[in-house]
């Protein structure tokens, strides 16, 4: 290895030149985030030796694991020093020359323009080192790594920066901020007591501030989590959650259990308040912290939570696990199967105590991450009577957008001889409440759920059943749906119309299985159902958009309204031209409502012209004097 003396000038990756000036210029109102991150980064270096020293102890050394703040007055510098795992100069390159694309174009798509807020997000997506250029006009850093030659950067946080060799003996990294003359605040060992304190007194290495010859540790210096609950309170484990999440707002609630018997293991579950930005991302880096005997393990453990549940964040320490626990390891490990089963239950026993104490909260909770808890039902047989009860639904007995009905309260309110808990699926709330589906539900008193998320028709296929009661699609032919809006009226149609439903299923041959009299429609002339064992005509939509076949694809039945104007003109209409073009009208009117698309619009639309001009001419003529 060669250690370069002459300094190399390079320039800044573009999307860091972006991030920078936004830190710089946008940022001045809350400068002192700048140690919050900083310490946090050290702290993280440290827990990265740590771990590397499982498998090489002798990386360790003797020195205690520590980070070490210097503010030199008379330099004018405030150093953030820590003994952790260092960088080589490569690291040096990708780590303060490069940010990860993607991380950079979700934080500049994270931003408000409110810069408390934008403040906050600087954690969440890895550039929180560029926080140091908010108090300086120059930064420093000297790293070394254990086996690597150690290495000087230097940037005033313009366009470039300048790398070379440097003399460092010690592991670790250096930050030395050359503060301006305006920020000199951060060099008053009072100042930076008080923000270690806010930001940073829950870190398990300690934070010493060394000024001269005295050196004094500022934090707790003690794993927050193995602290009893009894002396921790709500301010302290808001401020431990902000640590561990770089989240700007509280948690919405938590749960710290130490478990002991047969496995021993503490943790500590929040619910945030907000969605983190990569929730529905095809692989969201969901889990929990692991520690193994408060070693720092790993930072997304997703083999301890379902990944219904990653919205979750927390940290799980166990002494049941060897220190060298790799992904494979965590993977059937029985012991691992036990305390996510534990964490799982935690998790619901959280849920459902904000439900029944604070359901303002339970509601916002819902709204936030209801979709994503409906997994559960699908993922989680064992579960799925226990997730099912924190279910919110709208209704057509419920007002407004808020999904607010339950699945007990449905059943509370269910009429004596009803027989199925009745729910519709539509891709929006509108459309579900404009349904011809639901008119002769709504006619007969029945409440009908309203299901617009798009997993709802994979939640409603494993959901059969509930308190007894089945969960049936109204828009089905389901016995049940048919005997539920069975009407006098229907009974006599259905004889008055019979060649007319046989002439339509020669007529729309291929198109839908069979054409019947219907006693669910009230305004609307016809409507489509999926047959009795076929998946709704939603579902089927949503497989076909997803690029996949439709194993249980059936076609639909028409069903008619014998009341309506254009089904009785259908009946009296002996020209078979004429029955067809009324026929496929009526067809696509039906494939309109259910959200579906049209073989051919244009022809759709000539039919419908046709029958307007033909109904303009045949009405009579008003003359306007």
């Amino acid at each position: 290895m060669t250690t370069e003396t002459q300094p190399q000038i390079k320039e800044f990756q573009a999307e860091t030149k972006q991030v920078l000036r936004l830190v710089i210029h946008s940022l001045y109102s809350h400068k002192e985030i700048f140690l919050r991150e900083l310490i946090s980064n050290a702290s993280d270096a440290c827990e990265k030796l740590r771990f590397e020293a499982l498998a090489n102890p002798g990386l360790l050394g003797t020195d205690e694991l520590s980070v070490t703040l210097i503010p030199d007055a008379e330099a004018g510098t405030l150093t953030v020093k820590d003994n952790g795992i260092g960088m080589s100069r490569e690291d040096v390159i990708d780590n303060l020359g490069t940010i990860a694309r993607s991380g950079t174009k979700k934080f500049l798509e994270g931003l408000s323009g409110d810069s408390a807020k934008d403040a906050q997000l600087i954690g969440q997506f890895g550039v929180g080192f560029y926080s140091a250029f908010i108090v300086s006009d120059r930064v420093t850093v000297l790293t070394k790594r254990t086996d690597a030659d150690a290495v000087r950067w230097d940037s005033d946080g313009e366009g470039s920066y300048e790398i070379q060799g440097a003399d460092k003996s010690d592991r670790g990294t250096e930050v030395i901020m050359h503060l301006r003359e305006e920020d000199k605040e951060f060099l008053e060992p009072s100042r930076l007591r008080q923000l270690v304190r806010k930001y940073s007194d829950h870190l398990s290495l300690p934070v010493v501030l060394k000024t001269g010859e005295t050196e004094e540790t500022v934090n707790q210096a003690k794993a927050f989590w193995t602290r009893p609950k009894s002396e921790l309170t709500d301010a302290d484990y808001q401020a431990f959650y902000k640590h561990l999440t770089h989240d700007s707002e509280d948690a919405r609630a938590w749960a710290h259990n130490k478990v002991e018997g047969n496995i021993e293991y503490t943790s500590l579950l929040y619910l945030p308040k907000r969605a983190p930005f990569d929730l529905f991302e095809r692989d969201p880096r969901g889990g929990v912290q692991l520690y193994v005997k408060r070693v720092f393990i790993m930072d997304k453990a997703a083999e301890l939570l379902p990944p219904w549940l990653r919205f979750m964040r927390g940290l799980v320490d166990t002494a049941d696990l060897p220190l060298n626990v790799s992904r494979e390891l965590l993977q059937n490990n029985r012991t691992v199967e036990k305390i996510k089963s534990a964490l799982v239950k935690r998790s619901l026993d959280l849920f459902e105590e904000l439900e029944r104490d604070k359901p303002e909260e339970y509601a916002e909770f819902w709204k936030t991450f209801g979709v994503v808890l409906k997994e559960g039902v699908i993922d989680d047989a064992g579960q799925k009577t226990r997730i099912a009860k924190l279910l919110r639904f709208q209704s057509t007995a419920a007002t407004g957008d808020a999904a607010a009905v339950t699945l007990d309260a449905y059943v509370s309110r269910m009429k004596p001889d009803q027989k199925a808990i009745y729910y519709l699926t539509a891709d929006s709330l509108a459309a579900a409440r404009n349904s011809p589906h639901l008119e002769g539900f709504g006619a007969s008193g029945f409440e009908v759920l309203l299901l617009t998320d798009r997993i709802d028709e994979w939640v409603t296929s494993h959901l059969h059943e509930f308190e007894g009661k089945t969960l049936t699609n109204v828009a089905s032919a389901a016995a049940d749906v048919a005997s539920a809006i069975e009407t006098p009226e229907k009974a006599a149609a259905e004889s008055t119309y019979k060649d007319t439903v046989q002439r339509l299923a020669k007529t729309l041959l291929g198109k839908i299985a069979s054409a019947r009299v219907s006693g669910r429609l009230t305004d609307s002339p016809a409507v489509l159902v999926a047959g009795e064992f076929g998946v709704s005509l939603r579902m089927g939509r949503i497989l076909k958009q997803a690029g996949q076949n439709n194993p249980f694809a059936t076609l639909p039945i028409l069903e008619l309204n014998p009341k309506h104007p254009l089904v009785e003109r259908l009946r009296e209409t002996a020209d078979d031209a004429a029955f067809s073009e009324l026929a496929h009208v009526l067809y696509d009117q039906a494939m309109l409502a259910e959200g579906g698309e049209l073989d051919d619009p244009a022809i759709f639309v000539r039919r419908v012209n046709k029958l307007i001009v033909d109904g303009l001419a045949a009405a009579p003529k008003i003359i306007l004097s």
